[in-house]
Parts: structure tokens; C-alpha cells; sequence
């Protein structure tokens, strides 16, 4: 959902605060939490709600929109802050709960992949999101610290698979658990000796997700 610039401060104010309590909420509870409850807890009218999303789709897509968004400024921040290309999506994975967030909201569903990819605004910043996460994989690899034998669909597909799985903040020995399973995939994607891997590198397409 795009912040119009006809919208008044205070509705402005409202968009990002019903989208910002969507997200949290999609992910304690699943996407099929009711808008009303969504509402409440965002501190806006029912009916505020249902003007800016007439369905739960429109409401999905724009939470979407703006958690691809945070995880390219991530990105950028992590490869500003590092010296290589694999550091940079090292801190990137590690670190970012805006991808976790991406993750738990948009890969494993398909109740997602409908309205995102319905909506513009949401279609064009994913494919932004997996252009630039395509580029970094792809940039590690020329500077020889990923190893050349698999595909951004492999490690993209690697790293979502564990986070998937991480828990919530409020359960830090899980999360511990599901950090180490982490460092172990990174440290197996790292370019050195290793196993042969049957098949060919899995490629972004493969991976799916875009309808």
C-alpha cells in the first residue's frame, strides 16, 4: 500500500502503525488473526482498518512491501559494513530479524504469495529484495568465499529453511539452538573442499515463489 501524499499526518500516522502491528501479529499468530483484533491492537477504528484494506490481501501485501523494504536496507548496511561480499550476507543472515520476519511471512505460504504478487507495489519490491540477495550470493562467489558449485536458489533455500524455524526472541534457548543449526549451513555454503553434490546449482527461478 503506497503512503499517498494527499494523506494527512495523522493518517499517514495510522497507515504505518496498522502495518507495523500486522506484522507483529501475522507472525505470533498466523496470517488468520481477525482484522478486528488487528485494530485493537494497533489503536485505530475498526472502520479506519477496513478504508485502508478492504481485504485481508491488500493488508498482507502492504505488511509484504514494507518488511522486503527493511531487508534491503539491511542489506545495504550489512555490505557497507563489511569487507566482502560473504561477510556481508554472513551479518545479513545472522543478524537481520527483518529477514526472519520475511521469511516467516512469505516463504512457506501460499496464502501470501497471492496478494503479494497480485499487487504491485509488493511484487516490484520483492523482486527488488531477491535481485539484490541474488547479486550479493553471486558476488561472494566471484571473490572465492562461497563455494562455486551451488545456485542462489541452494543457499537462499538453505538459510530460509532455518529460519523458518527460528523461535521468537522470548524463547532464547531455542533460538540459540536454531543459531547453531545456522552457522552450521553458513559454514557449509563457505568455499573450500569439499563433498560433490549431486545435480546442478538450484537457481532463484527453481527455488520458486513467484506466480
Amino acid at each position: 500500500m503506497v503512503l499517498e501524499p494527499e494523506l494527512r499526518a495523522d493518517a499517514r500516522r495510522n497507515l504505518r502503525q496498522i502495518i507495523a502491528t500486522a506484522r507483529e501479529i501475522f507472525v505470533e499468530s498466523g496470517l488468520d488473526v481477525p482484522m478486528e483484533a488487528i485494530a485493537r491492537r494497533a489503536g485505530v477504528g475498526v472502520g479506519t482498518l477496513y478504508r485502508r484494506f478492504p481485504d485481508r490481501g491488500g493488508l498482507i501485501a502492504a505488511v509484504a512491501a514494507s518488511t522486503f523494504r527493511a531487508v534491503l536496507v539491511d542489506l545495504r548496511a550489512a555490505v557497507d559494513a563489511t569487507a566482502s561480499a560473504w561477510d556481508a550476507f554472513i551479518r545479513l543472515a545472522t543478524t537481520s530479524e527483518n529477514l526472519v520476519l520475511t521469511v516467516h511471512l512469505a516463504f512457506p505460504s501460499p496464502q501470501v504469495w497471492t496478494p503479494v504478487h497480485a499487487a504491485e507495489e509488493s511484487r516490484d519490491v520483492y523482486r527488488e529484495m531477491m535481485t539484490a540477495l541474488d547479486r550479493l550470493v553471486r558476488d561472494a562467489q566471484r571473490e572465492g568465499s562461497l563455494r562455486a558449485d551451488v545456485g542462489s536458489g541452494d543457499v537462499l533455500g538453505l538459510v530460509s529453511f532455518v529460519l523458518e524455524r527460528l523461535p521468537p526472541v522470548s524463547d532464547p534457548a531455542g533460538r540459540l539452538r536454531a543459531q547453531r543449526s545456522l552457522w552450521l549451513v553458513l559454514d557449509g555454503l563457505g568455499a573450500r573442499p569439499g563433498s560433490r553434490l549431486p545435480g546442478s546449482p538450484v537457481s532463484l527461478a527453481e527455488l520458486g515463489g513467484e506466480g
